[in-house]
């Protein structure tokens, strides 16, 4: 018995991702003074669709960390670290954002799967 839809496993994986993100920043944040530290990220749009391409079940995905790469483009201080509270500032803003409306979402699946249980027994 399935007891998950496609729409609320993708909503999952769009909630890791988002976590990810919020952890991401946090870490650039609390390396802002310390030297030669660069900011990191990872494409979130990318990693999102080829997990939604890969086929993989929610559980296969469990785990599964998003690859890391260097942020280029960035001012570097003399000390080599190129940490911007500003981007890191709107992009837990951004984060932040996107984890709600994946909430709402999945609030929203659900609601939807609990109306077709209870349709039975009207």
């Amino acid at each position: 018995m399935q007891t998950t839809t496609a729409m609320g496993d993708a909503l999952g994986r769009y909630l890791d991702l988002t976590s990810q993100q919020m952890q991401v920043t946090a870490r650039n944040m609390a390396n802002v003074d310390t030297p030669g530290f660069k900011t990191q990220g990872f494409d979130f749009e990318g990693v999102f669709a080829q997990q939604l391409n890969d086929g993989a079940g929610a559980a296969g995905l469990e785990g599964m960390q998003a690859p890391m790469q260097d942020v280029d483009g960035l001012v570097a201080r003399p000390d080599g670290n190129n940490v911007s509270m500003d981007r890191e500032g709107l992009q837990l803003a951004k984060a932040q954002m996107q984890f709600k409306l994946g909430t709402q979402l999945l609030k929203s699946e659900f609601s939807t799967v609990m109306s077709a249980i209870h349709m039975d027994s009207k």
